[in-house]
Order: structure tokens, then C-alpha cells, then sequence
């Protein structure tokens, strides 16, 4: 018996390419024209995870690691080479406007909206299509003006519209239908800093509040530790990681960046250095700059035996980034056992 709570299924998925290959020079190019060499790119290359009923996962990788495909892949817009994947029980290619109606899709650099009519038109227009109950649709565009702030923009045409009022729009359109499921491919691109923070509380209300299914591909790390409760990480294809967004940081995460200032640094660096698992980075007057690779011990044994043995005036500790374990991830190319909902 299937799984209620689940929303989102992948199994097995794969998405290959066939590509053309030109050949090098100009009388390599001159040969392609006749005998043409063809690669295939596996773009998703056997994928699998199941998101419940209310998660914000991000799902986040370098660019051509599988992220937009796979999307495409739910969302009905392209078929999968081989392997299943399901939402709300539909498989997306081959009932495309059944699953239509259930989601809601954003893609960061597209709009939905129609670029010579005023927003409000496009929202009208959308209703129809949706088949949205009039009353139904006034009441959701309320509390959407509420939290976007559309009034001002209901009049414009889309194409007088900046990148952050659009994306402002475009998610309001992807919601007007109530959709169980929301896939977002960088909705954040190109924002300012206030643009980006309006969509993220929102984002995070819609979640919270009304229990939506939300799935985030972006490359602002911010984005990811602000709202995604999980991750899931794509490498070439593959799932690398797929977990609670605070358990990459706890297993993968352990160095530590300390700043801390003495009273008097005569010799400190150099006996610091002799400290296992410190690495002295940086020296500025009476700062210096650590790494400490948490050992068994703790960060606390190490505050404690430079507390005991010279004198503090200031200390801090930072902790490292979604985007700093990602990056080391990447440039390791480092195995990470796969996880099911943040367990081994």
C-alpha cells in the first residue's frame, strides 16, 4: 500500500542526451558535416529519493549536475530516459495537465506571464486555465497582494516590470491554483538583497503555514540555510548527500574557524601551531585566525587551555557554511554515503 504522506518519488531516474561532436579544425569541422560523431550525456544518472507531505528540500549542485533536468523530469516537461518518478501519485510525462493542476513551478529565468499584458490580465488569464472558482481566486489574490506587495505592479505590463517585481509575479502565478507541490529553479537569481528576503519569509510562510510541499534549486547558499530543512546534493547525476540540511554541517562540517584577540601575542602563534588540529591562518596586532579540526576533545578543551594559559581579551567561533562544505564537497570530489531523511 502506497504511502500517503509521500508527495514526490524517484526511482532509478535517468535522463541521457545525445550530443553532437564537431570535429577539431577546420577540416575536422568539414568531416563533421558528412559523418557526424554523436556522446551521450547522462545528465541524471540513476537518482532516487521520496519527499513527504510539508518538506522544503533544497536540491542543489554545480551547473550540469542533473538539478534542472530532473525538474523537468517532475514537472512533465521532459521524459525520462528510464526509471519512475511520481508526484501526488501522477507520473508527470505521461499526464501532464492532471499534474499541472496539483503544482506549481518557477523558473528563475522564464516567467509564466504574458510579456505585452498587465499583470492583473495574465493573473486573470491563468484563473481561467486553472479553472480557479472566482471567489476562490479573490480570496488567494488577497493574501498574496498581502505578502508580495502586488498592487503597485497589477497594472504594468510585464515587460516594464524589474527582475524582482517579476519573480514577485511569477511565484504569485505559480500559486493562484493552490498547488499541493512547488518547484522553484532559482527564483532568487539576480535579486537584490531585500527582493531575495521578501520571497525567502514568504516561502517560509506558505511552507509553515499551509503545509506546502516545496522543493529549491539555487546556487545562493543563503537560500539553503534559511529555509531547506533538507538537502540533496547532486554530483554529475548522482545523489552524493541526501539529508537534514544541520546534519552536512555536523558530519562534514567540523573544522572551525576561530577569531580571538590576547592581551599579548608575543610567541602565541607559534606555540598555538604546536596545538593538534590548529592551523594558524591569519595574524593582525593582537587577532589571530585559526582552524581547529574538532577533535574528540572538543572546541571546549581547546578554549579552555587558552584561557588557562594566556590571557583573553575576545573570542568568537564560527561555524562552516552550507557553501564552504559544498565547495570542499566539489573540489574533493569526496564519496558521502547516501542518506534516507537524514539518517545512515
Amino acid at each position: 500500500m502506497a504511502d500517503r504522506n509521500i508527495v514526490i518519488e524517484v526511482e532509478n531516474l535517468h535522463k541521457e542526451f545525445s550530443v553532437d561532436e564537431s570535429g577539431k579544425g577546420f577540416w575536422g569541422s568539414i568531416k563533421a558535416l558528412f559523418h557526424r560523431r554523436k556522446r551521450i550525456v547522462h545528465a541524471v544518472d540513476g537518482v532516487d529519493f521520496k519527499i513527504e507531505r510539508g518538506e522544503f528540500v533544497g536540491y542543489v549542485g554545480e551547473n550540469g549536475a542533473g538539478k534542472s533536468t530532473t525538474i523537468k523530469m517532475l514537472t512533465g516537461i521532459l521524459v525520462p530516459t528510464s526509471g519512475v518518478a511520481r508526484v501526488n501519485g501522477i507520473v508527470p510525462y505521461e499526464e501532464r495537465q492532471k499534474n499541472a493542476m496539483n503544482i506549481g513551478v518557477v523558473f528563475g529565468q522564464r516567467t509564466q506571464l504574458w510579456w505585452d499584458l498587465p499583470v492583473r490580465e495574465s493573473f486573470e488569464m491563468l484563473r481561467v486555465i486553472f479553472r480557479v472558482p472566482l471567489d476562490e481566486f479573490t480570496a488567494t489574490m488577497k493574501r498574496l497582494n498581502q505578502a508580495l506587495d502586488l498592487e503597485p505592479l497589477l497594472t504594468m505590463p510585464v515587460r516594464k516590470l524589474s527582475l524582482g517585481q517579476r519573480m514577485r509575479c511569477d511565484i504569485a502565478a505559480s500559486l493562484l491554483h493552490r498547488p499541493d507541490v512547488l518547484f522553484l529553479d532559482e527564483p532568487t537569481i539576480g535579486l537584490d538583497v531585500i527582493a531575495k528576503e521578501n520571497i525567502r519569509t514568504f516561502l517560509a510562510e506558505i511552507n509553515r503555514e499551509h503545509g506546502t510541499t516545496i522543493i529549491l534549486t539555487t546556487h545562493d547558499m543563503n537560500d539553503i540555510e534559511q529555509l531547506c530543512g533538507r538537502l540533496i546534493i547532486l554530483d554529475q547525476g548522482k545523489t552524493v548527500f541526501d539529508g537534514e540540511t544541520a546534519a552536512l554541517k555536523s558530519k562534514f562540517g567540523s573544522d572551525k574557524l576561530i577569531e580571538v584577540e590576547f592581551h599579548d601575542v608575543a610567541g602565541i602563534g607559534d606555540r598555538l601551531e604546536k596545538i593538534d588540529g590548529v592551523t594558524l591562518i591569519r595574524k593582525e596586532g593582537h587577532k589571530l585566525w585559526l582552524r581547529y579540526a574538532n577533535g574528540s576533545d572538543g572546541i571546549g578543551g581547546l578554549i579552555g587551555d587558552m584561557a588557562k594559559e594566556y590571557q583573553l581579551k575576545d573570542l568568537s567561533i564560527k561555524e562552516p557554511s552550507v557553501e564552504s562544505i559544498i565547495r570542499t564537497i566539489y573540489q574533493k570530489r569526496v564519496a558521502l554515503p547516501k542518506h534516507e531523511n537524514g539518517e545512515d
